[in-house]
C-alpha cells in the first residue's frame, strides 16, 4: 500500500474578461470567477488552458480592436504648408520675450541665470514658440546688464532640439521689458 498523499486537485475557473485560472477544487471561487467544468491535476487544468486559452488580450480590448477596425479610418491631418518653425526662425531675427518669470520678473530672472535655464517664446509662430535655453550661467555675458537695476540687454545663448533639428537659440533681451529679439542657428 503506498503512502504517498493524493496530488491536489483544481478547477478551471474564467473572468468576465475571458481570462483564465486554476483554483484549488472545493474551495470558493473568488468573486468575478466562475468555474469552466474542467476539473483535474494541475498538469491537466493547465493543459487545458492551454488548449482554450488561445488569445489572451481581454475581451473588452478585443471587442474595443474589433470596433475600432470596423469604422472607417480617420483622414490624415495635413502636414502644414510652409516652412517648419526651424526653418523660419533660423532666418533672419524674430520677436522673443521672456516668459515664466512671475510677478516679480527681475528676481526670478536672476534665479533663472543662476539655475542656467530661461524660458523664451517667439510670439509670432503659429500659437508662439516657447522654447527652454539651458546654458551654462559662467559662460553668460553680463556687461552692459545690471540685473538689479533692471537695464541693459542680456546676450541668451543655448542649444537645444527643436523638431529632431539640434539648435542655438539666440536671444538678445531688453531687461527692463523682457522682450526683444531672437533667432536659432541651425548646428550640423
Amino acid at each position: 500500500m503506498s503512502s504517498h498523499p493524493a496530488e491536489p486537485r483544481y478547477v478551471v475557473v474564467v473572468n468576465h474578461e475571458d481570462q483564465y485560472s486554476i483554483w484549488p477544487e472545493g474551495r470558493e471561487l473568488p468573486m468575478g470567477w466562475r468555474a469552466t467544468g474542467t476539473a483535474g491535476t494541475k498538469a491537466e487544468c493547465l493543459a487545458h488552458i492551454d488548449e482554450v486559452w488561445t488569445d489572451m488580450r481581454p475581451r473588452s480590448l478585443r471587442e474595443q480592436m474589433e470596433r475600432a477596425s470596423s469604422e472607417p479610418a480617420a483622414p490624415p491631418i495635413p502636414l502644414p504648408e510652409g516652412p517648419t518653425v526651424v526653418e523660419k526662425l533660423s532666418h533672419a531675427d524674430h520677436p522673443v520675450e521672456v516668459i515664466g518669470l512671475g510677478e516679480d520678473p527681475l528676481r526670478r530672472l536672476r534665479e533663472r541665470i543662476e539655475l542656467g535655464h530661461v524660458m523664451v517664446r517667439f510670439p509670432e509662430t503659429r500659437g508662439g514658440t516657447e522654447l527652454g535655453i539651458r546654458f551654462d550661467p559662467r559662460s553668460l555675458e553680463l556687461a552692459g546688464c545690471n540685473l538689479e537695476a533692471g537695464t541693459g540687454k542680456l546676450a541668451l545663448r543655448g542649444e537645444l532640439t527643436l523638431d529632431g533639428t539640434r539648435v542655438r537659440v539666440h536671444a538678445d533681451i531688453d531687461v527692463a521689458s523682457m522682450a526683444g529679439r531672437g533667432r536659432l542657428e541651425i548646428l550640423s
